[in-house]
């Protein structure tokens, strides 16, 4: 019989040292699928996140002029030790934040590509020359690393979001302190081992733990730290929004969405449910992505709701540790309840439980896919994000009905379509307000593609050839020759 493989060590990171958590105060890190307490995590004192700012400060003025073809190497090695890792950084992930072993897998595994991209990438931050009106006169435009970058990442893809932030701002120059979601913390601490095996110098990235208000206001107001990045709620990427404006600091924000979901009368129904049963169900619905509000056209929304009802009842809830789990645990008690409230306020206002709503009485964070029809446009799931596997279903009766129901809110991240019609599908992709539209798949979130919402949903995107945008200063030069 194998011996059972012990949780991570979980450690901060400060100028290629790492601090366990025998050494500083901390929090407890549990279990989600039965409450055990998994470890421990160190929190950063202030002489900690000092000696981060600085060492991120003197490692940048080495960092921002060493070639990209060698920056891509380290990252290029990351991905590498990625795969070879993936199995072990995996398992830890499903311990303390919940999803299924396979979709831990598939995060970590397929994250390695972030990396690559990167590497490749970082070799096309490219200028130009601008032809002047004076011959003796040269103008050329440059893009230089911005500084360092202070990253926020959040527990629900803890492995892929802190890679994506690390390569773009290490690919492009900078240098970086990566500021996690503490709930799942072992991915993000098994990925910086990584970096620090792969070669990266030390002071070019950093890892802190601890209350994210001490933590996100002591950097964002910290001079040295002249990006930020973060990706999470709408009301906190707000709230650090404001204070990066008041310090005149760029920002990249990924922020919540409430994505809409238009089921045309001429789509495959069959498929259709089937695919945003499972679609929904990936991360037990904790996707700022995941498809939440479910607009079906009038004529086919009775077949729709019994097939896509159907589909989830094939869905095995448990705990991600378990081969035949295809949905774990909330990530937390908070979660659950959030899910109950929901439910109830549905309810209450005349919307029918069609299927689920009751969560699990045993231990752990578990809560079943759930189903509300005729959901009215005042109950609170059609306004709040969930964050969760309730899905409430309404009707529409034409496009631009089912145009305007998807682009009430104030959100804009991800939104899909199903149609077969040519004409719809131009109509409803041109005239969503989403950074991201998907029809009759999901096909977002890729290395080579955007990632980015509109409206409350965010600023700026990661990934694809707008990746460096944001890491990057314009420097316009014009010099006289003669």
């Amino acid at each position: 019989m194998s011996e059972v493989k012990p949780y991570a060590d979980l450690a901060l990171y400060i100028d290629g040292v790492f601090i366990g958590a025998e050494a500083r105060d901390g929090n407890e890190v549990i279990n989600p699928a039965d409450g055990s307490v998994l470890g421990r995590l160190p929190h950063a004192r202030t002489e900690d996140m000092d000696k981060a700012i600085a060492s991120a400060s003197r490692a940048f003025e080495t960092w921002r002029w060493i070639s990209p073809l060698e920056r891509g190497k380290i990252l290029r090695r990351v991905a590498e030790l990625i795969r070879e890792r993936a199995q072990d950084i995996a398992r830890d992930l499903t311990l303390d934040q919940g999803k299924p072993l396979a979709e831990a897998y598939a995060e970590v595994f397929n994250a390695a590509e972030h990396a690559e991209w990167h590497a490749e990438e970082c070799r096309r931050i490219y200028g130009r020359v601008i032809p002047p009106r004076d011959r003796n006169v040269r103008q050329t435009v440059i893009r230089q690393p911005v500084g360092v970058c202070a990253a926020f990442t959040p527990w629900n893809f803890p492995f892929n979001q802190a890679l994506r932030k690390i390569s773009a701002a290490l690919g492009s120059g900078c240098t970086v302190i990566l500021k996690p979601a503490h709930d799942a913390p072992s991915a993000v601490v098994a990925l910086v081992r990584l970096f620090d095996e792969a070669g990266l110098p030390p002071g070019c990235l950093n890892l802190v733990w601890g209350p994210s208000n001490r933590i996100s206001r002591y950097l964002i107001e910290t001079p040295a730290v002249r990006k930020i990045s973060f990706t999470g709620s709408v009301p906190i990427g707000k709230q650090l929004g404001a204070l990066a404006g008041e310090h005149m600091k760029r920002v990249t924000m990924e922020l919540g969405g409430h994505a809409p979901v238009l089921v045309f009368a001429d789509a495959d129904i069959d498929r259709t449910a089937a695919y945003l049963s499972v679609l929904k169900a990936r991360n037990a619905g904790q996707v700022c992505m995941a498809p939440s509000r479910f607009f079906v056209h009038a004529d086919v929304a009775r077949e729709f709701t019994e097939k896509f009802i159907a589909a989830n009842e094939k869905l095995v809830v448990g705990d991600g540790l378990d081969p035949k789990t295809t949905m774990g645990p909330l990530t937390n008690r908070r979660r659950v309840e959030a899910m109950e409230d929901l439910v109830s306020d549905a309810v209450a206002v005349g919307s029918i439980l069609a299927s689920g709503g009751v969560s699990h009485d045993g231990p752990g964070h578990f809560f079943p896919p759930t189903v509300l029809t005729d959901v009215p446009l005042s109950a609170k799931i059609m306004n709040e994000e969930p964050f969760g596997p309730v899905v409430p279903i309404t009707t529409f009766q034409t496009t631009d009905e089912a145009l305007t129901l998807a682009n009430a809110l104030p959100f804009g991240l991800a939104s899909y379509v199903f149609t077969r019609s040519l004409e719809i599908n131009h109509r409803a992709t041109y005239g969503i307000e989403a950074g991201m539209v998907s029809v009759n798949h999901f096909g977002i979130a890729l290395p080579e593609t955007p990632l980015g919402g509109v409206k409350d949903s965010g600023v700026g995107s990661e990934g694809g050839t707008e990746t460096f945008d944001a890491y990057t200063t314009v420097k316009f030069i014009s010099e006289l020759t003669a």
